[in-house]
């Protein structure tokens, strides 16, 4: 499943180099994202002067999953890590509690991108480091140009549409 999350409401809990790949993986789906953590990343620092996230440099509160749509555990704390996705699941939020498969209701996919072309690849969390592996082998054989192929086919499907069609009899 692909989720459309252009300005939605994500939080991510933690700012280290883990959570700061999931943090990019959302700017990059558009979202409007939130981060709660004591120390952080100097990326996710830029992140934050720049204007592309909020950050707040304390503890995670539950009041942090009010009106969100997902959130990214992404700490050290197994401990922490249970909070949240009880919490998460009480409100209705979609957890991801990285690298831990029983605290997910979502799995980050390792992804070849191609324009709007996108391969998904997911093993249910059990082996990202094939996901990744796999991903490589299909960056391969999907090179560059299918982005501009895709788009072509999206034009002339536009085309296609609105050609006015007899109805069926």
């Amino acid at each position: 499943m692909f989720v459309k999350l252009d300005g939605r409401r994500c939080l991510v809990v933690g700012a280290g180099t883990v959570a700061e790949a999931k943090i990019e993986s959302l700017l990059a789906a558009r979202a409007s994202v939130h981060v709660v953590a004591l120390n952080a990343t100097p990326r996710v620092r830029e992140w934050a002067r720049d204007g592309r996230i909020e950050l707040s440099a304390r503890e995670f509160d539950s009041d942090d999953l009010a009106g969100v749509f997902l959130v990214i555990a992404a700490t050290n704390s197994p401990a922490l890590h249970d909070e949240i996705y009880a919490e998460a699941r009480r409100r209705g939020v979609l957890c991801n509690a990285v690298d831990e498969p029983e605290r997910c209701d979502f799995y980050f996919p390792a992804v070849v991108q191609r324009g709007e072309l996108q391969i998904a690849i997911s093993t249910g969390g059990l082996s990202p480091a094939l996901a990744q592996r796999l991903r490589r082998e299909l960056e391969q054989q999907f090179g560059p140009e299918w982005e501009e192929w895709v788009t072509q086919l999206g034009r002339t499907r536009d085309e296609l549409k609105s050609i006015p069609m007899p109805p069926e009899q």
